[in-house]
């Protein structure tokens, strides 16, 4: 029997920036970063008498347009909070954040996939501190975060789980996060069965590490001697997958919020929210459901094409002028195949659209073969050109008598293989066949070449 459980999450993720939320230091960190302390300055270490700049103003545009794709409403009156707390990772002794019973956030009152979010604002990442060796590095003291608060709706780790999945696609879609960082998580967890006194594991780091927490904690909650009484924060290890008691949960007032006197209050403007609104696309769900109502495109290429937004975008633009079934094919097949194979995402390669279309349109009017079309498109690491500048050297050769003395060359060229075939290995024409193509630099009509060669090795 299921048990009874209500988790929500407050979701921390990093925005994709060049430069921190208050000054001009470089947002670089983690495995992007090796050497410790080298982008930072008083600003972000919180040096006396060092005084914040102006928001960084892309990070406050990409938290609009995350607040937007999660359906929220936007605030057009902002303040910026100090949040105190002593941690050797917060040189202020507070983190500038737009969080806070005083606060407005970004964005309140959303909705993404059933599940309400309560508001997701911006705010500055501490800097990162060793408990056990004392160091502390201010490399991404100062980056710019998202956090994204939802309602305790969920009711089971395969639920957040399938939901953050979504999410992360979707935020995919507005390019607003690291995608390399990922994204963590404060989770909270209480059951029936201590009339859902909330338990909170702060930091869990992934998706897999977030549901491994929510199992561990309702059987822990639900355990004879464990059943909360009072509210708490943990800490998740993943090593011994167990969670541990960190301190009692804090209330706001913990915190001593106030207003910060050195950051002005920022108007957000209607005509700004207008802007931004017109770049958010729509959400992959929607796209899902157009491919495979509209396009009739099986669900399961659907649900690959609408992974990224830079695939999605060319399959649209290509779909106009070449029939459906061959785009699909080639983008979720081929096209992945060369990227998969270079370790590259299309946003890291540079493919013009229209090129694309004219290696589609090549193939479906058999003027170049398929195995051609494959080695343009793997030419075009990094950039494509244009294949119909060179369409009449890679043409494909359907005459019969051409197509003959290749194979004529291959079978006198290949008696070991040939005798396989005649006694009786006949995948062995698949190794002759790929000579023909190769003698033919892949020009050769397929079925034409094979019809031939079979006939010539009877």
């Amino acid at each position: 029997m299921a048990q009874e459980a209500k988790i929500g999450l407050e979701i921390h993720g990093y925005i994709d920036t060049n430069e921190k939320l208050f000054c001009s230091c470089k947002a670089i960190h983690g495995a992007k970063l090796t050497n410790p302390n080298v982008n930072i300055c008083p600003i972000c270490t919180g040096q006396p008498g060092a005084k914040p700049m102006a928001p960084n103003a892309r990070a406050l545009d990409k938290a609009i347009q995350i607040a937007l794709i999660l359906g929220c409403e936007i605030n057009k009156k902002i303040s910026w909070q100090r949040k105190h707390y002593s941690w050797p990772d917060l040189p202020k002794g507070y983190q500038n954040t737009l969080s806070g019973p005083h606060s407005t956030p970004t964005g309140k009152n959303g909705k993404f996939l059933g599940i309400k979010i309560s508001e997701c604002h911006l705010e500055e990442d501490p800097a990162a501190w060793n408990p056990k060796t004392g160091e502390i590095d201010y490399n991404r003291s100062g980056i710019p975060l998202i956090e994204i608060v939802t309602e305790p709706e969920f009711k089971n780790s395969e639920q957040v789980e399938k939901w953050l999945r979504e999410l992360i696609i979707t935020l995919g879609y507005v390019k607003a996060l690291d995608s390399v960082a990922g994204i963590k998580a404060d989770v909270n967890i209480s059951v029936k069965k201590s009339n859902y006194t909330k338990i909170e594991v702060k930091n869990v780091n992934s998706i897999k590490n977030i549901k491994d927490v929510i199992d561990l904690e309702i059987e822990r909650q639900n355990k004879k001697g464990e059943v909360p009484k009072e509210q708490e924060t943990r800490a998740y290890d993943p090593i011994k997958r167990a969670t541990k008691k960190m301190r009692s949960k804090e209330d706001a007032q913990d915190y001593r919020f106030i207003s910060d006197p050195d950051l002005q209050e920022i108007n957000i403007t209607q005509q700004r929210i207008i802007a931004l609104k017109k770049t958010v696309p729509e959400t992959p769900s929607k796209k899902l459901n157009k491919l495979i109502k509209k396009h009739k495109i099986p669900k399961n290429s659907a649900e690959i094409l609408t992974k990224n937004i830079d695939v999605i975008e060319l399959f649209e633009k290509t779909i106009n002028k070449i029939n459906s079934k061959l785009t699909t094919r080639w983008i979720s097949e081929e096209l992945f195949s060369v990227l998969n194979y270079n370790k590259k995402r299309l946003d890291e390669i540079s493919i013009n659209p229209e090129h694309f279309i004219e290696l589609l349109e090549l193939i479906e009017k058999r003027i170049i073969t398929e195995s051609k079309a494959r080695e343009i498109l793997r030419s075009w690491i990094p950039k494509s050109e244009s294949p119909k500048a060179n369409a009449k050297e890679h043409s494909q050769i359907g005459n019969k008598e051409e197509i003959e003395k290749a194979v004529d060359e291959v079978i006198k060229n290949n008696t070991a293989a040939v005798e396989d075939y005649k006694s009786g290995k006949h995948e062995t024409i698949n190794f002759l066949i790929g000579k023909v193509m190769q003698a033919t630099n892949k020009r050769a009509n397929y079925n034409l070449a094979k019809e031939i060669l079979v006939e010539k090795l009877k």
